[in-house]
This record gives structure tokens, C-alpha cells and sequence, in this order.
């Protein structure tokens, strides 16, 4: 059995294990929060580094990406440091490919992505589906300010050459902060604080990290299509009565959970047997031959 672990910064009320079946291969794949600690996450990597196939960074990006520039994250390379041996991935590699494979797949199916008006939380952090949505023509809102500064105010980003001005003048600097200041992490996961109403109200779609999503999330979203992941029954339930219409998680469900893209690309890296990140070409031959496509939850 390949055991594959997630761990996470986010809370331990959102731990999950299950065991699967792929390409002929049993897996054991768990995840663990560790309620924002630093100092446990590295403990618990480096306890695990040798002992698991791969280890999935929950909670927290290694990288950022804007105009083809990575920035890396203070806090998750001080995480991923902690393995020496075991091959550690941040959900970068299916955030290129599969959630952009995604926006293609819902456009093919019909839901006329290419007409919608489109917030994605985090451009920085999602830039494969950012880079999806510009090429199909959707008019898009990148969030990123609001959502990883908590600004006041609203400042709406409207093009991918703007994030990336914007991108490479802060994230040097961004990069360097204690990452808990960008992104909620242990209990601060739970709590909802609506917040920008104006742009959450002007979307038909809501793309990016649910958590992120839900930060800020309004008691009210009729008819709106989200499309993100790591979601469980509590999120789902949560969706339906705020009045979506439809729930797009790019990643599988297993036993009633969509587990993270850091997870999921852990799992590829297990069935290559690779000690690295796979290349982008690797990910897509993998994907192909698991046939993982979006689940569309249509919550009412």
C-alpha cells in the first residue's frame, strides 16, 4: 500500500482518511491539520519524510505564480525543508494542469463559461484556471487584493497583465510575511465574515481555494456556480442554503470528500514513483489515464 499524507495548517476538524484504488494501485491517503501551528507541520513532516510515498503542503502554497514567475513562500519552504527524503508538492503542478483542463471541460459541456462574469479569488494562486478563464473571453475580477490584504474597499483587478504588475511589485514582499496574515489557517478557518458583497453579488461564477471563498462569504448566492475543492458535506450544506446552484470540485470525491490539488498531486507523484515534482507533460499523461473529470453538484 502507497500511503499518501496532507499536512496542513488548516484545522484538524477538516481531517480525513480514506483508502482507494487507482491505476491497480492501493493507496492510504489521510489528512492532517495542525490547527496553524508552523512548528507542528514541520515536526510531523519530518516524522513522516522516508515513512510515506509523498506529502502533500495543506493550507499553504510553496509558490506563487504571475507572469510566469514563481515567488516562493517563506513559511512553506521552512515546512518543506523538513523532508529529506520523501518528495513534498504544494498542489502548483494540478493547479496548471487539471483545474485548467477543468474551465476547458465545463465550457465543452455547455455552461458557457466564456459568457460569464468570473471572480476568482486568487489569480496568484490559481493561475492555470485564471489564464483559462482570460483565453475563453469570461469577464473576470482577480480578488487577490481583497482577499489575501482584507482591504476595506474593493479593488477589482480586471486582466491578467494588471495581476502581474501588481504581482511582481508585492509579492517579494508578501512572500516574506508570516503566511497566517495572507491566508486563514487553524481555527480562523471556521469563522465567516461577509465582506465585499458588490463583487460577490456581480458573478455567476466564483472560482479559487473554498477557504478563501468562504471567508468572506455572503448569507445570500442565488443561482451562482462555484468551482473550487477540499470541500466537505459541512461546505456543501453551507452552499445550498446561501442558494448555489451549482458546486464544481476539480478534484475527485472520495467517500463524500474532494481532497486538495496538494493531495491529489502527492497521489501522481506516489504512482510515478518519483522522488521529484513531476514535469507538466507527467501530470497530464497521469490524468489522462485516471480520467478524473470535474464533479457538478447541482445543489438545487
Amino acid at each position: 500500500m502507497k500511503r499518501v499524507v496532507s499536512v496542513s495548517l488548516g484545522s484538524s476538524r477538516r481531517d480525513h482518511k480514506v483508502e482507494v484504488n487507482l491505476l491497480n494501485e492501493h493507496f492510504l491517503i489521510e489528512r492532517l491539520g495542525t490547527d496553524g501551528s508552523l512548528v507542528t507541520a514541520r515536526k510531523l513532516i519530518s516524522a513522516l519524510d522516508s515513512k510515506v510515498s509523498a506529502i502533500g503542503l495543506g493550507g499553504i502554497d510553496l509558490y506563487l505564480i504571475a507572469g510566469g514567475k514563481k515567488y516562493v513562500i517563506r513559511d512553506a519552504r521552512y515546512l518543506a525543508k523538513a523532508a529529506k527524503i520523501t518528495p513534498v508538492v504544494d498542489g502548483s503542478g494540478l493547479k496548471h494542469t487539471l483545474e485548467r483542463e477543468t474551465i476547458k471541460y465545463l465550457e465543452e459541456k455547455g455552461y458557457k463559461l466564456s459568457s460569464k462574469k468570473v471572480l476568482v479569488v486568487s489569480g496568484v494562486d490559481r493561475f492555470g484556471m485564471a489564464e483559462a478563464f482570460c483565453q475563453l473571453g469570461s469577464n473576470v475580477i482577480f480578488g487577490d487584493l481583497m482577499f489575501a490584504l482584507k482591504l476595506p474597499f474593493q479593488i477589482k483587478i480586471t486582466s491578467l497583465k494588471s495581476l502581474q504588475k501588481i504581482a511582481s511589485l508585492l509579492l517579494p514582499l508578501l512572500c516574506n510575511l508570516p503566511f497566517e496574515l495572507l491566508y486563514p489557517t487553524g481555527k480562523r478557518q471556521e469563522k465567516i465574515t461577509p465582506r465585499y458583497q458588490e463583487v460577490y453579488q456581480w458573478a455567476d461564477v466564483i472560482a479559487g481555494d473554498f477557504l478563501l471563498i468562504k471567508k468572506f462569504l455572503p448569507p445570500s448566492l442565488p443561482d451562482k456556480m462555484i468551482i473550487t475543492n477540499t470541500t466537505t458535506k459541512e461546505d456543501v450544506e453551507l452552499l445550498r442554503k446561501c442558494g448555489v446552484k451549482y458546486l464544481v470540485t476539480t478534484t475527485p470525491e472520495f467517500e463524500g470528500r474532494s481532497f486538495g490539488t496538494n493531495v491529489m498531486e502527492a497521489v501522481l507523484v506516489a504512482l510515478a514513483n518519483s522522488s521529484t515534482p513531476l514535469e507538466e507533460q507527467e501530470y497530464y499523461s497521469l490524468l489522462q489515464k485516471l480520467n478524473w473529470t470535474p464533479r457538478i453538484a447541482e445543489l438545487k
